[in-house]
């Protein structure tokens, strides 16, 4: 009895001493570490991320108006015809214009008249006045009357220059060399000042114009190197540079207007209107990236991830800068590095220094997990 006592006295002394030391810390008990899924960042340089359709155009466009309004009686080129420097593109009704200027030179006529009235008053009374016949007042009066006539010719000669000038203006001729672009207006129409009649292309540069998305924008900078690709010659591949990048998107379509200019060399290739396709690398060269899953949102509102610890195979937070957002995955600035290992999915279930078994994307370790170590006190001999 006694022996029987001892033994079930042993027992539960040994059940109450493993109790106790559960209870003893948190460290008492093992770990079990959570399978999770890692990637290392990777760069992505030299890949071709995106073609963007766009049209040849030419380098400097300029919209040709008249300088006055009126009727357009003639129209003498057409959309897509070659024009020269000064050449008369079209005309407007001069009907008006030649009565304008004639009322011009008429003014002028009557001012000038009147000039040559007030300059010989204005001589007698300089002759009255040095023999004292007239007051001074006088002669001053007279002087004052010739200088209002003179201001009076003046403004006539120049108002009747004007007019000559309107005449002229009902001529509308081209600036420069180049090629109609596209036509605004028809003989017959009475148009304002100031509006488009014709649109030319400038001989000289080419450039493609394209659009690029506005979540894609900052992946892209002036100066950056594209190829393109004419639509009626597949295959072969122009130089070009990104030249200009608008400063607002378009309220529409939330895309920014883009200009490319074409190498020297690839001038003698195209046409102005061809439809062309620019290719370009996605992306900073160099930047890393990461799954879009493998993003958290930190306590502070700041991106952040999951980073393995190697040696103790537990969570860590990384705070991230990150770039424009891809499709299936994002550029991260700053914060990671190529040899760290990520969390690439299940972030939102994790936690900071928890224990975990890092598994790449075919079920393979890459971090062996620290055996777990018991805390249960030796139990000695009976």
């Amino acid at each position: 009895m006694k022996s029987m006592r001892w033994a079930s006295g042993g027992v539960w002394g040994a059940a109450l001493a493993a109790v106790l030391a559960g209870c003893s810390g948190p460290d008492a008990a093992p770990q079990a570490a959570v399978p999770v899924l890692v990637v290392h960042p990777a760069t992505q340089d030299g890949q071709v991320a995106a073609a963007f359709p766009g049209e040849v155009r030419a380098r400097q466009e300029s919209p040709i108006a008249f300088r006055v309004g009126g009727n357009l009686v003639k129209r003498h080129v057409d959309a897509g015809q070659r024009v020269h420097k000064g050449q008369v593109l079209a005309e407007l009704d001069v009907a008006d214009f030649s009565l304008q200027a004639r009322a011009a030179q008429a003014q002028l006529a009557s001012a000038e008249a009147d000039f040559i009235r007030a300059r010989d008053d204005h001589k007698r009374y300089e002759a009255l006045a040095a023999q004292q016949l007239v007051s001074r007042s006088a002669l001053d009066q007279q002087t004052a009357a010739l200088k209002a006539a003179q201001g009076q010719v003046n403004a006539a000669r120049a108002n009747w220059d004007v007019q000559k000038n309107q005449a002229g203006y009902a001529e509308l001729r081209a600036p420069a060399d180049g090629v109609i672009a596209s036509r605004e207006a028809e003989a017959g129409q009475v148009v304002s000042a100031g509006q488009t009649i014709f649109n030319l292309a400038v001989d000289g540069a080419r450039e493609v114009q394209i659009a690029l998305p506005e979540a894609t924008l900052r992946d892209y900078a002036v100066g950056q190197p594209v190829q393109v690709e004419l639509w009626n010659a597949p295959g072969t591949l122009l130089p070009g540079t990104l030249r200009e990048i608008a400063a607002g998107a378009d309220a529409q379509t939330r895309t920014y207007a883009t200009r490319i200019s074409l190498a020297p060399e690839a001038l003698a290739n195209v046409e102005l209107g061809q439809s062309a396709r620019v290719f370009s690398t996605a992306g900073r060269h160099g930047t890393l990236q990461l799954p879009l899953a493998a993003l958290q949102r930190g306590s502070d509102g700041k991106a952040s991830v999951w980073v393995v610890d190697p040696q103790r195979s537990t969570l860590k937070a990384v705070p991230v800068t990150t770039g424009a957002y891809g499709r299936e995955s994002v550029p991260v600035l700053s914060g990671v590095t190529a040899a760290d290992w990520v969390v690439a999915a299940g972030g939102h279930l994790l936690r900071a220094d928890q224990v975990v078994t890092a598994v790449d994307r075919q079920n393979r370790p890459v971090v062996r997990a620290p055996a777990p170590t018991s805390t249960a006190a030796p139990q000695g001999k009976e």
